[in-house]
């Protein structure tokens, strides 16, 4: 595993003392300018982030995990963080909880968070499509595990759930039920978990020898029921429009029941609605909502599980071998797609 950077380090790299270093951090307007410039410039090449923790580490290892999530408002990852809590919390561990809100520009400060405070490990939702946060947060060293997807070409562990067989699910299902017009309110496109999903619904719509253009992919900014609605007012406004609608997530799917509610189309007659994660809402919604189940607790467990291995591989003989845990989703069928046609 590689070394996390510390203040010697830099001093070396830079030409100057440890004294100068610190003083370029704590006290710089005690330093010269040039070789403030010239510490700061070492400090940026190596990577170097400041530990808050380092006095309270002396005696020992951290015990806090970090865990970062596109969005703590979806049910979805409150239950993730309920799987790795139970995990981290059986080992002896605490878990820091962050949201990145689905943006890469508060991803990358929280994980400059986790730098700074040397957490054990982290385990990551991404938000940054380009991967650039990653490979930033990797020099530091720590182990991190990615949640809710693969880790394509990296070499860290990661536990996901098929997204394309999820997809291919909830399509096959409305095509079996007799729809042949299908709307996919899909998020973000930036998503790797939105464009598994789109790819199993053109799988399914091959498999029932329907093309492409049988899928209307309305796309949202966000993953929250004020897009959900605001693509139904969409769907609503489509001259053509699709009798079936598969959301990227249930609360897509809710906000596009609100929507449907709100105009007099009835759900399932008029219009077909399937969601995404099996949230509890989903069951409780006014017109039950069919879902494909992802094991969210299960998945944020293995998540801490794996990286509590490579954690205390660390101090093994054996070194830790990387893992790819690929969980299975479950259509859950309910009244909002068991229209007759």
């Amino acid at each position: 595993m590689a070394q996390s950077v510390g203040i010697k380090d830099v001093a070396r790299a830079a030409g100057v003392s440890v004294g100068t270093v610190s003083n370029v951090i704590n006290r710089p307007d005690s330093v010269a300018s040039e070789t403030r410039a010239r510490v700061l410039s070492a400090i940026d090449r190596l990577g170097y982030v400041r530990s808050e923790s380092a006095r309270q580490l002396r005696a020992g290892r951290s015990r806090i995990m970090g865990l970062l999530v596109l969005d703590m408002g979806n049910p979805f990852f409150v239950d993730v963080a309920r799987g790795a809590e139970r995990a981290a919390r059986d080992a002896g561990l605490g878990v820091m909880v962050c949201n990145s809100a689905q943006s890469a520009g508060e991803e990358a400060e929280y994980l400059s968070l986790f730098a700074e405070q040397r957490v054990r490990g982290v385990l990551l939702t991404p938000a940054d499509a380009t991967g650039r946060n990653i490979e930033t947060f990797r020099r530091h060293g720590i182990p991190f595990v990615l949640v809710d997807r693969v880790a394509e070409g990296t070499t860290e562990c990661s536990v996901s759930v098929d997204d394309v067989v999820g997809g291919a699910l909830a399509v096959r299902h409305l095509v079996d039920a007799g729809h042949r017009s299908i709307a996919y309110v899909s998020g973000p496109p930036g998503l790797n978990q939105v464009a598994d999903r789109r790819t199993g619904a053109l799988n399914a719509l091959a498999e029932a020898g329907l093309g492409p253009d049988a899928l209307r992919e309305l796309p949202t900014e966000r993953l929250d029921v004020a897009a959900g609605r605001d693509a139904g007012a969409r769907l609503l406004g489509l001259a053509d429009r699709p009798t079936a609608v598969f959301c990227a997530n249930d609360l897509l799917a809710l906000g596009v029941l609100q929507a449907m509610f709100a105009a007099g189309v009835s759900v399932p007659d008029d219009l077909a609605i399937v969601g995404y994660d099996d949230i509890e809402f989903a069951a409780a919604a006014a017109v039950p909502l069919t879902s494909v189940r992802q094991p969210a607790v299960t998945l944020g467990a293995l998540a801490a599980e794996l990286l509590l291995e490579e954690t205390e591989a660390e101090t093994a003989s054996a070194p830790h071998e990387h893992r790819r845990v690929v969980l299975q989703p479950e259509l859950v069928v309910r009244r909002s797609s068991l229209s007759a046609r």
